[in-house]
């Protein structure tokens, strides 16, 4: 006979969680409002002022 430890397996444990990470990734994507993200201003030759391309300049910085 073996002798098991109290609580979960390490067996146990891969099946808990390979059943709980989809669980909570429909949770997660079916909560909440859907928001859609606005078209992005073409119109414009240069280069738009947010707060992503301010940080990938500041980190291209010497």
């Amino acid at each position: 006979m073996t002798d098991q430890k109290e609580g979960t397996s390490r067996r146990d444990f891969l099946k808990i969680a390979g059943t709980a990470a989809p669980a909570a990734v429909l949770a997660v994507s079916s909560g909440g409002a859907a928001q859609a993200a606005a078209p992005a201003d073409l119109s414009s030759e240069t280069m738009q002022d947010t707060a992503h391309t301010r940080a990938y300049l500041e980190s291209t910085r010497f």
